[in-house]
């Protein structure tokens, strides 16, 4: 694994907004860094793939200890919803996407950062953008023999065309904050997968879902039931909205689904080492600062984002680094702590490896960098290539 600097294709704002990236930029500097690239071997690869099919194998496992043993405050679950999510497991509703962040860098077992199970971005980035930005590196003889792990595009379209065959759905409305910039484009390019795959998708922002209490179901705005729905919106924030105590009774077949919240909690992450100890993919994490033999460590709150409220502290608890955010009070500022697995650094920078699981495979990377050791919304997205 290494960085190479390299110059950006001619015009490349033009290129990648054909193809859907339309917040290639923040603040007038590149979000999309096209000026260097991450080269692995194939044996990196496989060593990825294998990890991220692994964690999500074992991240399945305890999210049915969780359902099992009722862990449902320690997850920050209304217990109300308890039924509800374990029947969406029992009869296996299907999930379409997730993204594992690791800390790797070429050498020795990747550490798994934590779980994006149930609305990640950066995926326009990851399937699309850096695929066709291979494609001209390719052709333009720059990286002559370069190939890149990333099937995401196509296991995209495999996994709706598979969903719309065993639920016997047709029509699926996709769903957003449309005002967001990230989330309508990430929510654009599933309305587009969704209609690749056959199914007839169409927009909603969030607001506009309403409750007919009377046929006990979602509609849209010209009051047709929705019998499935795709929701950039997590699932934390959806069971505290007005209607959500009507969530468990409506028929309507949500993606991701009810179980995929379980993951979606980085209370997984002490559970996880609790189930599957010295795990060469885990850190150790737990609910209490470690007293001894950890070293440096993370804290978190189970449910923050983009770096939200994250702190790295030393063994002594001397802060490290720290970022502000908007969960350091209220039903999501719970928080567990997990061992510090310092990102590498390449040229100053430190880039997460974003691994894809798409219908329950394994299906490529993405990388984004910043300069400092914390991930945040504002971390720059960096292409990747397998050298021949």
């Amino acid at each position: 694994m290494r960085r190479m600097t390299i110059l950006p294709r001619p015009n490349w704002q033009e290129k990648v907004e054909s193809k859907g990236l339309t917040i290639h930029s923040m603040d007038g500097r590149p979000y999309w860094n096209e000026s260097a690239c991450y080269l692995f071997s194939q044996d990196e690869i496989d060593t990825l793939e294998t990890a991220i099919t692994e964690l999500y194998r074992i991240c399945v496992e305890a999210t049915g200890v969780v359902i099992e043993r009722g862990l449902w405050d320690q997850f920050g679950i209304p217990v109300a919803f308890a039924d509800w999510i374990k029947q969406s497991w029992e009869v296996d509703q299907p999930s379409v996407y997730g993204r594992f962040d690791l800390s790797w860098n070429g050498s020795g077992p990747p550490k798994m950062l934590e779980f994006n199970a149930d609305t990640p971005t950066s995926l326009v980035e990851a399937s699309v953008i850096q695929w066709f930005w291979l494609e001209d590196r390719v052709a333009d003889g720059l990286g002559q023999g370069w190939d890149q792990f990333n099937s995401i595009h196509e296991k995209l379209i495999a996994s709706w065309t598979e969903i719309g065959a065993s639920e016997r759905v047709a029509k699926l409305h996709v769903a957003a904050m449309t005002d967001q910039p990230e989330d309508m484009m990430t929510t654009v390019y599933m309305l587009d997968v969704a209609r690749q795959a056959g199914l007839e998708a169409s927009l909603i922002d969030m607001s506009a879902i309403g409750y007919n209490a009377v046929q006990r179901s979602f509609v849209d705005l010209i009051n047709d039931p929705i019998d499935m729905i795709f929701k950039l919106y997590p699932w934390e924030w959806l069971l505290r909205e007005q209607f959500g105590r009507s969530l468990s009774g409506a028929e309507c077949l949500w993606v991701e689904p009810p179980w995929k919240m379980i993951m979606s909690s980085k209370a997984i992450l002490p559970l996880l080492w609790e189930l599957f100890p010295n795990h060469p993919n885990l850190l150790w994490a737990g609910w209490e600062k470690p007293s001894s033999g950890v070293g440096n460590y993370v804290s978190k709150p189970i449910y923050g984002r983009e770096g939200a409220n994250v702190q790295i502290e030393t063994a002594d608890g001397s802060t490290i680094a720290s970022q502000d955010g908007p969960y350091a009070d209220g039903p999501f500022s719970q928080r567990i702590y997990q061992a510090y697995a310092p990102l590498p650094e390449y040229q100053g920078k430190r880039p997460v490896i974003g691994g894809w699981v798409i219908g329950g495979e394994c299906a490529g990377i993405g990388i984004r960098e910043d300069d400092g050791p914390i991930t945040t919304n504002f971390s720059r997205f960096v292409p990747h290539a397998i050298e021949d």
